[in-house]
């Protein structure tokens, strides 16, 4: 891994999704209660460890850019640096600019120490505006602590 200051536990290993993930994807995103749009299995990176799906997250294709989405860890694995690991590997594949959308300080300070910055809705390119405008609704409406951010080296 090109810049990653941790490894893998020795019980794990990171891959490609395939298509008998799909199912395990689906319930760890649904039960994170994450965006449930767009899941599909080809845009997934998986952690596997004692063979099981224990953390996944997706780069989400758009037109100039791309999206880092569905990260989940499952609550038994948390505290290993296994999200970081991810995160990090999905970075380091990305073509595009990489943007996300999470929710809270917490997941903001977490993204912040991998090299996302905040950014306001209008810095979107055109391709997420609309994708990004419904959680912005929300969190207008609603007072959900939806954060937009970008990732720059």
């Amino acid at each position: 891994m090109d810049n990653l200051p941790i490894s893998l536990p020795n019980e794990c290993r990171i891959r490609r999704a395939t298509a008998r993930d799909i199912w395990s994807i689906r319930k760890m995103v649904l039960g994170a209660k994450l965006d449930p749009t767009q899941l599909r299995w080809q845009q997934f990176w998986t952690i596997e460890c004692e063979e099981k799906l224990v953390a996944v997250a997706q780069l989400r294709e758009f037109p100039e850019a791309q999206e880092l989405g569905s990260l989940v860890v499952l609550p038994s694995w948390r505290g290993r640096g296994l999200g970081t690991y991810l995160t990090q590997h999905l970075i380091d594949r990305a073509a595009q600019p990489l943007y996300l959308e999470c929710l809270g300080d917490r997941l903001a300070k977490f993204y912040a120490g991998l090299g996302f910055v905040p950014i306001s809705h209008s810095e979107l390119p055109q391709s997420l505006k609309l994708k990004f405008g419904i959680s912005q609704l929300g969190r207008i409406l609603f007072k959900i602590p939806v954060i937009i951010m970008q990732y720059r080296d």
